[in-house]
């Protein structure tokens, strides 16, 4: 017989699979973040909504939670599966260059905004020191459950949001000891009891690392062999449960845990298959803490005392955008990319709660305290969508305002990059490489803002303007490169280009071996077929693979080039055979 704990338990997992299964595909529809959707969800479900009517209204209690401790457990989970999928997009490389914003940038921002924060509730709450300052070191702390999936971690923003929350994350064990040590009548112990933890951690991590290192690898190539996708869901799930228990035992968040055990697989050939299996779970771990962001949400409380919770979430959100603009302005950082990371890390976090709660057991502060910052927490985590709409919208502005570039550089720089999507990226990236300049031009502003703010040297400029291009010094440029995705755009610049400049050498991007013939009749000097090198680069990975040799492979690949190059002759009418190059081939010393 099914006791009432194990239906409430079971009702429990329905109604936030039910919201997940609701919330992200109408708000996808819409191209609104979900994160809205599962907040108000909680708030709607919750004790604070439908959830107080429960007792009036029995058959409520199979469509909503009666208590934010009914999810604690699932939303505890959820935020695990979170930082191990953010693992898995990193390795060990990555953090290793992220050093100096990890301990550097990251370090200043909590401390800096913590000491602010603190010192500000010092003088206008009447606080203890010890008090204020657990508080305002609580609240400093950012959401990496929130701001990680929106800012990723491969661009501008997305680093150095990274990094300053790796290092908030580290932080948590030793915010905590601190708070235990401060907490009235308190042992002496604590200092002790922290640096064994701190050594304790620092075996674990060491060692979990060396056996990810030795073990990983073959329990993988089980799974690869037996072709199961649930062998390697399992594994996945095994390699999570067992960090993150491991560092819980010796007193570290298990959030550490799960993050080392995703680095621990991207280290692995087989991450991008464990990526791809777990990623539905990403979604759906968001889902449930947010769930639970929403639950705690008291309209009661919001109405009773709602101007000083928006005085409080005003204050805590302009201090820490300023400080954290600030720091990453002073640290090299562009202003666009400043201001948007200040705003996406000005709200509080989920750890803000947990260390909340060890000042409330440590009697730092008094119950009625806690409820108030944790209401005011709820609150931040609600609006960070809107604050990292709001700017990304501004970091727009700046970039489009600010011109950083030399009003000489158009002039100076010897090649013209006309379009900047994944192909002009690329471009870019090699010319800046190998030390060439080159200015690059775009018609999105997103595109060009994003590019700016990873320090790309793109100018907003719409091609199809007459005069566009006269702007940027194309009658000195040693040559030009048309990336853009607009076939006939391409031949049309092409014919013009080449009236006006007989010498200027012109690259450009081709579909297909028509389309290069054609580009070639309007004056390119080379056009290269992306059709064809993606296919030649597919088919010489997949003979190498088979155990081909390579000199056969190349030989095959020449053949095809000499095949394409002559059906282009007789589609283009042309007297020389054009070039196509070999993009993988190794590029000549400079001074050679």
């Amino acid at each position: 017989m099914v006791s009432e704990t194990e239906t409430s338990a079971i009702g429990n997992a329905l109604v936030v699979l039910g919201a997940a299964g609701v919330v992200i595909p109408a708000f996808a529809r819409f191209r609104i973040t979900p994160v809205i959707g599962f907040i108000l969800v909680g708030l709607l479900v919750g004790p604070s909504g439908l959830g107080m009517l429960a007792t009036d209204y029995p058959w409520l209690k199979h469509v909503t939670i009666a208590s934010i401790e009914d999810i604690a457990l699932f939303a505890e989970f959820g935020i695990i599966l979170l930082l191990f999928s953010i693992g898995l997009e990193l390795s060990f490389r990555r953090l290793w260059q992220l050093r100096k914003l990890v301990f550097g940038v990251g370090a200043a921002e909590l401390l800096l905004s913590g000491a602010i924060l603190g010192g500000g509730l010092w003088l206008l709450g009447g606080l203890s020191t010890p008090a204020a300052f657990g508080l305002g070191i609580a609240l400093a702390l950012s959401s990496t459950a929130l701001v990680l999936p929106m800012a990723g971690t491969k661009s501008a923003v997305g680093r150095a949001s990274f990094s300053m929350l790796l290092f908030e994350d580290l932080a948590i064990v030793p915010i905590i000891f601190i708070l235990g040590a401060f907490a009235p009548n308190v042992a002496g112990d604590n200092a002790e009891l922290l640096l064994t933890t701190l050594w304790q951690g620092a075996l674990v991590v060491a060692i979990l690392a060396v056996a990810g290192w030795l073990l990983l690898p073959r329990i993988f190539a089980q799974a690869a062999r037996a072709k199961d996708p649930e062998l390697f869901l399992a594994a996945s799930l095994l390699v999570v449960i067992v960090a993150a228990m491991a560092t819980a035992a010796i007193g570290l968040s298990p959030i550490v845990g799960a993050l080392l055990a995703g680095l621990m697989i991207a280290e692995t050939e087989y991450h991008e298959e464990v990526e791809a299996i777990t990623a539905p779970f990403k979604g759906l771990a968001l889902g449930v803490f947010l769930i639970s962001v929403g639950m705690g949400l008291n309209l009661k409380m919001i109405a009773e005392q709602w101007p000083q919770l928006i005085a409080a979430v005003v204050g805590v959100v302009a201090i820490k955008a300023i400080v954290t603009a600030a720091l990453l302005r002073f640290s090299g950082a562009r202003r666009g990319t400043a201001a948007e990371v200040g705003l996406l890390m000005s709200s509080p976090s989920e750890t803000t709660l947990i260390v909340l709660t060890a000042a409330l057991g440590a009697r730092l502060i008094d119950p009625e305290t806690a409820s108030f910052w944790q209401l005011v927490t709820a609150i931040g985590l609600t609006i960070t969508p809107l604050l990292a709409r709001v700017g990304h919208d501004i970091a727009r502005r700046i970039e489009m305002r600010s011109d950083d570039t030399p009003q000489d550089e158009a002039a100076a720089a010897r090649t013209v990059i006309v379009g900047f999507g994944r192909v002009g990226h690329t471009v870019a990236e090699l010319l800046r490489d190998h030390g060439r300049p080159y200015i690059a031009v775009d018609a999105d502003i997103d595109t060009v803002a994003l590019a700016r703010r990873d320090g790309f040297s793109v100018r907003f400029a719409d091609v199809a303007r007459p005069g566009s291009l006269d702007k940027l010094g194309v009658e000195s440029a040693d040559a030009i490169v048309l990336t853009m995705d607009d076939p006939v755009q391409q031949l049309r610049m092409t014919r013009q280009l080449r009236q006006k400049y007989p010498d200027l050498p012109i690259i450009s991007r081709a579909r297909d071996a028509d389309h290069a013939a054609a580009l070639y009749q309007a004056g390119a000097s080379d056009a290269v077929p992306e059709t064809l090198e993606s296919s030649l680069q597919l088919a010489e990975a997949v003979l190498i693979d088979l155990g081909v040799a390579m000199g056969p492979v190349i030989a095959s690949i020449h053949d095809v080039r000499a095949k394409m190059r002559h059906d282009i002759m007789t589609k283009g009418k042309l007297d020389q055979e054009p070039r196509i190059r070999r993009t993988r081939q190794p590029v000549a010393d400079s001074d050679g």
